[in-house]
Parts: structure tokens; C-alpha cells; sequence
């Protein structure tokens, strides 16, 4: 099928990299591999970087973490528990190095990745659990962080989206961490995959819905996606009370298989009376933010750490 892809995204589609899930190692090292010919951020200001290993869940293995310190900026500072995506199959450290990077330089506040654990080999909750940890180490770190622990943001792109919309249902319904904020960028949301854009886009760029029924089956284990017992956590789409929950920012891709669920979660976030930001970008795909020069790209960045500015910034602007 052919789509009316933005013109100067469209001239880099035949580099795009074919993403199977059907066999997670071999996908890992591919990814591993692009991972290496894609250019480096390279900081403006002055930004610390220390890699930790911090106590998990109850009864689970340590999470390696890495934090990102603006040297420059006077603190306390706001600060954001970063959740590479990669469709809950792939994804590491360094998936998670150039956001990480680019939100601590270009917002001025601290920014916590995590190295969460993957399915099929960990379903869930094992990787949510590794998130909520990795958030409530953060708020227990505050001061040694140099973090004002009520300017706390928790974010992720794709399957970290889904999973920070998950972590942020989590702290509210346990009496855990008050986020002052929520990044849910091209979230992967729906297990059920019944929307119009999961139901249409089967061999869009980057992400279409063979590679979301298989990372689905990985996460959720085979047999369980789209039935009742599938938890909200999860699959956030499925959570019925949506109050409560912090302000946020959505952004979706129009030629997104995910697109319609992101869509649908931020009218409900709205309609639950929860402050949110929506962006809907013309003539992207998913994970088009890979062309970094273009000027949608460009504008997608500077929507977002607009955005975390106004809500971790705490007025400085």
C-alpha cells in the first residue's frame, strides 16, 4: 500500500531498517547494529552521565540505570524517569542514550533511563515492575540527585509510552510517587487491536500490526491478548478511570498503526479531567523521528522539551 508519506521523510524510507519480531535475538542485533551508524548526540551544555545499578522489584535481579546530571543548571531540578521503547522485545541503555541526552541539555533537568526486562523472556509485569522501581528509587534519591522530588515526570516512546502510562495508573492506585507529569509519545496502549489504524496499517514503516500481534503475544504471553484477563496495567487502554492522573503529553504519528489508540487515550485523559497536550503529526510513521534533520522531526522535538520545560522547570523557563 502506498501512503502519502512527508517528502523529505519518504526519500529515506528504502533505509529504513525491516523490523520482524518473529525472532527477538535476531531483531536485537540488528537493532544493536543500526544502533551503531546512527550519530551520536552530542550535548551543548555541560551533562554528567553515571551508570548505576539499583535494587528492583521484591525478589527480582538489580536494574541497571543511567543518570543524566545538567552540571550547568542550578538545582533543585525537575527531573524525567526516561522508558526506551522497542515494542517491549529490544531495546537497552543505549536505545534510550540519545533522549536521554537531548532532554537533559536541551530542558535542563535530570534525566533516569532504566534497563527493564524483556519479553518473551520476562512477560509481564516483570518490565513494568522494573519501571515503578526504578521511578520510586528516584524519588527516594531526590536530594543526592539534586531533584526537587515534586517536579518528577515519568516518559518513554512506543512500548515505553504504554509503559509509562501504566507506571503513571500504578503510582496513583498503590498511594506511590505524585507525578507532576506524563510522556506518552507514540504510546503503545492496546492490546486489543481493533482501531482503525491498527486494523488498516499492515505494512506501514518501521511498525505495522504483524510486529504488534507477536510483541503483544511476547508481552502478555500466547493465548491472553485481546481476552478479559489481560490487566489495565498492562494494556492502559483498557483502564475504565483515567482520573487522577497527571498532566500529559501525547504525541501520534499519522501513518501509525498506533496512532488511533494514542488518539483515543488522550480524549479520554481529557474527558477524565486530566490536563493533556495532544499532537498528531501529518505524513510520519512510526519511529520516522529517526531522520533527524527533517523539519516535522525537528518539530516534534521542540513541542516536546517545550513542553517538559513548562512542567519541570518550575518557572525558569
Amino acid at each position: 500500500m502506498s501512503y502519502p508519506i512527508d517528502p523529505e521523510l519518504a526519500t529515506w524510507i528504502p533505509m529504513v531498517p525491516e523490523v520482524d519480531f518473529a525472532d527477538p535475538a535476531a531483531i536485537r542485533a540488528r537493532m544493536r547494529e543500526m544502533a551503531d551508524v546512527i550519530p551520536a548526540y552530542q550535548p551543548v551544555n555541560p551533562v554528567e552521565v553515571r551508570a548505576l545499578s539499583i535494587p528492583g522489584p521484591a525478589g527480582a535481579p538489580e536494574v541497571d540505570i543511567r543518570v543524566y546530571t545538567p552540571t550547568a543548571e542550578p538545582g533543585p531540578l525537575g527531573a524525567l524517569v526516561h522508558i526506551h521503547g522497542g515494542g517491549f522485545v529490544i531495546g537497552d541503555l543505549d536505545m534510550a542514550e540519545r533522549t536521554a541526552l537531548r532532554v537533559a541539555d536541551e530542558v535542563g533537568v535530570v534525566v533516569v533511563a532504566m534497563d527493564y526486562r524483556l519479553a518473551p523472556e520476562h512477560p509481564f509485569p516483570a518490565g513494568l515492575e522494573d519501571c515503578y522501581a526504578t521511578l520510586e528509587w528516584t524519588v527516594k534519591h531526590a536530594a543526592e540527585l539534586g531533584v526537587d522530588p515534586d517536579r518528577i515526570a515519568v516518559g518513554g516512546d512506543s512500548a515505553g509510552g504504554g509503559l509509562t502510562a501504566a507506571v503513571a495508573l500504578l503510582a496513583r492506585d498503590r498511594g506511590g510517587p505524585a507525578l507532576a507529569y506524563q510522556v506518552l509519545n507514540i504510546p503503545e496502549l492496546d492490546d486489543r487491536l481493533s482501531t482503525p489504524s491498527m486494523t488498516a496499517f499492515t505494512d506501514t514503516p518501521m511498525w505495522h500490526r504483524p510486529n504488534a500481534i507477536l510483541s503483544w503475544d511476547f508481552y502478555l504471553g500466547d493465548g491472553k491478548r485481546g481476552t478479559a484477563e489481560v490487566s489495565p496495567y498492562a494494556a492502559p487502554a483498557r483502564a475504565t478511570d483515567l482520573s487522577g492522573l497527571p498532566p500529559a503529553f501525547v504525541a501520534v504519528c499519522e501513518f501509525d498503526p498506533l496512532r488511533d489508540e494514542g488518539l483515543d487515550y488522550a480524549q479520554r485523559l481529557v474527558q477524565a479531567g486530566v490536563s493533556t497536550e495532544l499532537h498528531l503529526y501529518p505524513g510520519t510513521f512510526h519511529g520516522s523521528s529517526f531522520v533527524a534533520g527533517a523539519a516535522v522531526t525537528l518539530r516534534m522535538g521542540r513541542d516536546l522539551t517545550d513542553a517538559l520545560r513548562r512542567a519541570l522547570r518550575g518557572g525558569r523557563g
